[in-house]
């Protein structure tokens, strides 16, 4: 069983991150959504039932856009609150040893931006290492994180381009998923 960690300051705006849960929740897949802006608008994450999500599911799949080369507040906030010393790291801290961490997230622009000559300097993937560290201090299974381009209307990307590419997007994870 899935459980998604969705973390979209505007998801009732979204296409792209409205149109991947939309897909993932077609899909034969058993999955749990958390929409962490409509449990907690006030930021107050309750850990402890987020921990019993945690512990209740074999693969978190943490789908969100990705803002400023990272992802939004409330999700670092979650990360702050929820891995906790003891739970998900720690002398104790094994409680999500063994659990798959996939990361999905929209990237507005173009993939050529993120390269060294470009004016993001980066590919996405470089942004990731936390992610990783994460998963790897947790002892969970990293898998490499699923993103895409183009996903927004301020770069000038059309209502069906970018729902066109968020399905492809979902397909991408529902394939991932079902070979977990």
């Amino acid at each position: 069983m899935t459980l998604i960690i969705l973390a979209h300051p505007a998801f009732e705006k979204s296409i792209a991150n409205k149109t991947i849960i939309e897909e993932l929740q077609r899909s034969k897949l058993d999955l749990e959504i958390r929409n962490l802006h409509e449990l907690y608008p006030d930021f107050k994450i309750d850990p402890k039932a987020e921990q019993e999500f945690l512990v209740r599911h074999d693969t978190v799949l943490f789908q969100y856009p990705f803002y400023w080369y990272n992802m939004p507040a409330i999700l670092k906030q979650w990360f702050d609150v929820v891995f906790e010393h003891q739970f998900a790291f720690g002398s104790k801290g094994d409680k999500l040893k063994g659990k798959n961490f996939l990361a999905s997230f929209t990237v507005g622009g173009k993939e050529k931006d993120y390269t060294l000559l470009e004016k993001h300097h980066f590919r996405v993937h470089e942004f990731c290492k936390n992610l990783e560290q994460t998963s790897y201090f947790a002892q969970m299974n990293f898998i490499d994180p699923v993103y895409s381009f183009r996903t927004s209307q301020a770069d000038g990307y059309t209502h069906e381009e970018i729902k066109s590419t968020a399905k492809a997007h979902a397909e991408k994870l529902i394939n991932q998923l079902g070979e977990i």
